[in-house]
């Protein structure tokens, strides 16, 4: 439709210049104007008109589309669907709503890679609790990583499962504390006859997976990626 109001413009507004110009010479030398020419010419010059109109509702049309369009539709973001930034924001609104006093992440410490321009970022919560994200090219986060040191022979501390139930929340805006509690208890982590030694437990929801792993006698793993 665009095109067809654009001609419609464009051979409208040069026809009626024509007839125009014909109408001002026909006058200049005195003689009398046929009447076809007036015809024509308001003719034309109402092709031209509706061309106008047409190309310039089209274009307002689709700006507003535009307009209207909220921005996560704009640009489709991979991984986690959120920007390091959000993450940032919505980890830290997290925080805020269930007052989970110091794990409010300030700034994060964003590092470039040479692989096909992916990037890390990383924050510390203190000495034993540390968070590591991955970023894709497009500047969405790919994965997140929470690592906890201390003795992984004893149960997992009430900080690390908070911060973990934190990260549950930050991936799903729509749950409350209680559903991260469901995660955690659906990885096998509120088990009363858990072995802490050689744990390895995941769980799948809406398309993430959430993981808890032990390495080694002194670090502890928990991990949100795409489930795949």
């Amino acid at each position: 439709m665009q095109y067809l109001f654009t001609a419609l413009f464009i051979l409208g507004f040069i026809a009626f210049l024509g007839f125009l110009v014909l109408m001002i010479l026909s006058i200049r030398k005195g003689n009398r104007l046929p009447f076809k020419y007036i015809f024509l010419t308001l003719a034309c010059f109402a092709i031209a008109s509706i061309g106008l109109y047409g190309m310039l509702t089209l274009s307002s049309n689709s700006a507003q589309s535009g307009e209207d369009q909220p921005p996560s539709s704009q640009i489709k973001l991979s991984g986690l669907h959120m920007t390091a930034d959000e993450f940032q924001n919505k980890f830290n609104g997290a925080v805020g709503k269930y007052r989970l006093n110091g794990l409010s992440i300030t700034r994060l410490n964003m590092k470039e890679s040479s692989e096909q321009g992916t990037g890390t970022f990383e924050y510390a919560f203190n000495d034993e609790l540390r968070l590591v994200g991955v970023v894709n090219a497009d500047e969405s986060v790919q994965e997140v990583r929470l690592y906890g040191t201390g003795d992984t022979r004893e149960p997992t501390d009430g900080s690390f499962l908070t911060a973990i139930a934190t990260l549950i929340l930050t991936t799903h805006s729509e749950y409350t504390y209680n559903d991260a509690q469901d995660v955690i208890q659906d990885i096998g982590l509120l088990d009363r006859n858990l072995n802490q030694l050689d744990f390895d437990g995941a769980t799948v929801r809406n398309g993430l997976q959430y993981r808890f792993s032990v390495q080694d006698h002194e670090q502890s793993t928990f991990e949100i990626s795409v489930a795949k």
